[in-house]
């Protein structure tokens, strides 16, 4: 798999400080409209990427499924090897290169929601193991049914575990959609895997939180 920083390593600036301390909400924003800018946070083989995108449908999972690649700005990319932070203007992601990404924005109409089963699941795709629900018709095989769908597969009450430099993470992520092209493996779970009490939630620097220095802001308390 081509690695997105190695992809993109000449468009990179020089790395700034550590950012894996930074603090990050899982609450949605206000719910957009198509066309107006929402907040994108990705995970990638090798970083993390956090940006700013124009959703072209009602729901982020509408826009990631609808393109094969999408412009960022505002980004700042975190690698996995050592928990240094990066920032560029502008970027193109391809969908190729994104794992997962946790979800933001509306959730559409209500009036198009068909009657669905939640059904726990865990799975590993690149350096990471997402635990949550993937939501299918009652009595059909819920892993089959994800094979038919678009490549971003909504997770429900998820969390993520990976390790970044020296450190492993474990923090609960909300919603997350996951390219299911290319994950690992995935498995039917338990609820009690899926139900794990008290996790942070994910970190996440500012791509706009900026000083004069060019140094990321650090928000919030640390792990």
């Amino acid at each position: 798999m081509v690695t997105l920083l190695g992809d993109l390593r000449r468009r990179l600036r020089a790395p700034g400080p550590p950012a894996a301390h930074l603090e990050e909400t899982a609450e949605l924003e206000p719910a957009p409209v198509p066309g107006r800018e929402v907040e994108l946070a990705a995970y990638a083989e090798d970083c993390r990427v956090f940006g700013f995108m124009r959703l072209t449908g009602e729901r982020m999972s509408d826009t990631l499924n609808d393109a094969t690649e999408y412009q960022l700005t505002d980004v700042m990319i975190v690698r996995l090897d050592d928990g240094l932070a990066t920032q560029v203007m502008d970027l193109i992601v391809k969908r190729d290169e994104v794992l997962a990404v946790r979800a933001s924005g509306p959730r559409g109409d209500p009036a198009r929601r068909s009657r669905r089963r939640p059904y726990p699941v865990t799975l590993q795709t690149g350096p990471y193991v997402i635990h949550g629900y993937v939501h299918g018709l009652p009595g059909a095989d819920p892993l089959q049914q994800i094979r038919r769908r678009k490549p971003m597969v909504p997770l429900t009450e998820s969390w993520i575990e990976y390790r970044s430099g020296a450190q492993n993470h474990r923090a609960r992520v909300g919603t997350i959609l996951v390219n299911h092209e290319l994950w690992d493996w995935i498995r039917l779970s338990r609820d009690e895997e899926i139900r794990l009490p008290d996790l942070p939630a994910e970190t996440k620097p500012d791509p706009r939180a900026k000083d004069l220095t060019g140094h990321i802001r650090t928000e919030g308390s640390g792990w």
